[in-house]
């Protein structure tokens, strides 16, 4: 039997139900609602923001946003009207966020935005500054591309240090991020992103905190660029009293270097260092504006799903654009290798949990694609210039990049601690920018009714482990795990066209993967050959950026058991969900110019959610034991 006919084996005898559960009886478990007006043990979702920047990113002012502040960050993702100043334009999202952390760069944090100050805090003379004064694209590119070379060759650029500026604008970012933090009704993160890109391969972290007080002072890439030199600066603010975590982002250009098995100096990674990672790195970015780093087609060919906003191809900031090695890129890869090194080492050091975002650089957190207004400023301000544009100093053309995605947390409440917690236990997801809501549990006996339970939830986290759990010891009269799922899509998006299980695992040395198709819509059949289900369809008019919902299903969910399991190989599953194809930004700015959508891109795309992952692990080690 091929593995096409396994696949279809696997799911006539796999147990899968497909239900219709009544919002009201979900509600009150906390199932979908975005808020909640106390502590809720079962868990309410909060929607927000993990990767953003303002005025005070040194690219993003160099990009043109001289005065888009973190207040207008926080303003519109609460749902308030904000000005943007480029384009003297009102922007207001459909639907608020719950929550937001601005991650401006540590690099020269403040120092571009301040030049207009009494003293300014560098000299106006300065080439850089000169070129960005002059309000010519082309000047301010060139301005771009001179400071990003500091970057990548890490190096200071000495008329840009002032140390005691950059303390007094951090100093001022923490006060507003304190400001706008609401305890139950809009919650923010102390937080800042490190900027190590050596020889242009990205291997960013945004850096996050629980407490109201913060680090004295960021870490950036030029006190270094090795991410082993961030944990240690994580592990002496956390024994300051500042809990802290990083979560590192755009794997997919990192030329093959984020989930590496070297380390910084290209040795093979060890024990130590596994656990320094897993303890410092509670989950990854698995899509934002600059692509996803779920998979790649070249990776997990028998995945039909994998080609997904894959635009972004060259290393960041070169031109013409460089393209990375992927062998080590992608996320999916990495949990599966994870497992390995878990054989090897005792440690898994790549166990993370799954987020999203934006990592737009006008302040505003454009997840809703019909609502799309661009992220680099004067390369992408509008229709016309997004559709028309050629590559600019990030590397790509604005055309390929997508909207920004958003990250889902299950917590009792919306507080900053809650939120915080949440990331770190990895009770997370990551969306395309949809709202979808997704509850994922694992355990050895869940009933084939569960998800039909008026207690559905109660009984899961009872009998079994949320996403990002590790499923506990396998009881003797257990033959395989099963697992709950349930979705609910965005009121302002498609309908659901399928739930599938992706699982990776172990065997004889060798990392594998397989996508299953565990619950789906429309009463559709799976091929008899194949084992693959047909497509949903696509009733996206290109003309009028318009959908309807005439297809797929609100609500989908499944109790499943893994038909290829063996208890000795380690294993892991998430959650991927599907929605129906709905018009893609560039159709709705298309459409607003009265012009055909462009080529290279599609038309209409199938915006998903990935959950944070489940692990099985044959024996636990004592080590692992200690770290989970």
């Amino acid at each position: 039997m091929n593995d096409l006919g396994r696949v279809f084996f696997g799911l006539a005898v796999c147990v899968v139900f497909l239900v219709a559960l009544p919002v009201q009886s979900l509600e009150a478990q906390g199932e979908p609602g975005r808020g909640g007006s106390g502590p809720n043990p079962l868990k309410n979702v909060y929607f927000g923001e993990e990767h953003l920047h303002t005025n005070a990113s040194a690219d993003a002012y160099i990009q043109g946003n001289h005065k888009n502040t973190i207040d207008d960050a926080f303003n519109y993702n609460k749902g308030n009207p904000v000005k943007r100043y480029l384009t003297d334009e009102t922007l207001q999202r459909k639907t608020p966020y719950d929550w937001t952390a601005v991650t401006d760069h540590s690099e020269y944090m403040g120092l571009l935005n301040a030049i207009g100050d009494t003293p300014p805090p560098v000299d106006l003379n300065d080439p850089i500054i000169k070129g960005l004064l002059s309000g010519d694209p082309d000047k301010m590119n060139a301005g771009f591309s001179m400071l990003a070379g500091y970057f990548t060759r890490n190096e200071r650029y000495q008329p840009f240090e002032n140390t005691a500026f950059l303390k007094s604008a951090w100093d001022r970012h923490k006060e507003v991020m304190n400001k706008h933090n609401e305890p139950g009704k809009f919650t923010t993160l102390i937080a800042f992103e490190w900027t190590s890109m050596p020889s242009n391969q990205n291997l960013h972290r945004n850096v996050f905190f629980r407490d109201d007080e913060g680090p004295d002072m960021p870490f950036t890439s030029f006190d270094s660029d090795r991410p082993e030199d961030l944990w240690t600066y994580l592990e002496v603010e956390r024994e300051a009293g500042h809990e802290t975590f990083a979560i590192p982002h755009n794997g997919n250009l990192s030329n093959s270097l984020m989930f590496s098995p070297l380390d910084s100096d290209g040795k093979p990674i060890d024990a130590r260092y596994a656990k320094r990672r897993a303890t410092n790195e509670v989950a990854t970015e698995i899509i934002q504006t600059k692509s996803q780093s779920e998979t790649h087609p070249a990776l997990s060919p028998n995945d039909e799903f994998a080609d997904f906003e894959n635009g972004f191809k060259g290393l960041i900031g070169t031109l013409p654009a460089v393209t990375g090695q992927i062998d080590y890129s992608f996320v999916r890869k990495a949990l599966v290798d994870g497992l390995g090194h878990q054989v090897k080492l005792g440690v898994n050091p790549f166990k993370y949990g799954i987020v999203a975002g934006a990592d737009s650089h006008t302040a505003f957190s454009v997840n809703e694609e019909f609502n799309y207004t661009g992220v680099h400023n004067v390369f992408d301000k509008s229709p016309k210039v997004r559709l028309t544009a050629g590559a600019n100093s990030t590397g790509a053309t604005s055309l390929v990049l997508g909207s920004a995605g958003t990250t889902a947390v299950w917590a009792p409440e919306n507080t900053r601690e809650a939120i915080f917690d949440g990331i770190k236990r990895k009770e997370t997801y990551g969306t395309s920018g949809t709202l979808i809501r997704l509850r994922f549990f694992g355990g050895w006996g869940f009933p084939s009714d569960l998800v039909k339970d008026s207690e559905f939830v109660k009984q899961a986290y009872a009998d079994g482990v949320p996403m990002g759990g590790d499923l506990p010891h396998m009881p003797a009269d257990a033959k395989a795990p099963t697992f709950a799922v349930w979705a609910l899509k965005d009121p302002e998006s498609g309908n659901l066209d399928r739930i599938q299980i992706v699982k990776g695992w172990q065997s004889g040395g060798h990392g594998l993967e397989k996508v299953y198709d565990v619950v789906w819509s429309d009463k559709r059949k799976p091929d008899a050959t194949t084992g693959k289900l047909p497509p949903v369809g696509n009733t996206v008019n290109v003309k009028t950026a318009t959908y309807n919902n005439s297809i797929g299903d609100s609500q989908l969910s499944a109790v499943w058991t893994d038909p290829d399991f063996d208890p000795s190989q380690h294993a892991v599953y998430y959650a991927r969900v599907i929605e129906i194809p709905t018009p893609r930004w560039s159709t709705y700015d298309a459409k607003t110019l009265g012009i055909d959508p462009p080529a290279g891109v599609p038309t209409s795309i199938q915006e998903r959610a990935w959950s944070s992952p489940i692990w099985y692990t044959p024996d636990p080690s004592p080590v692992n034991d200690m770290l989970f």
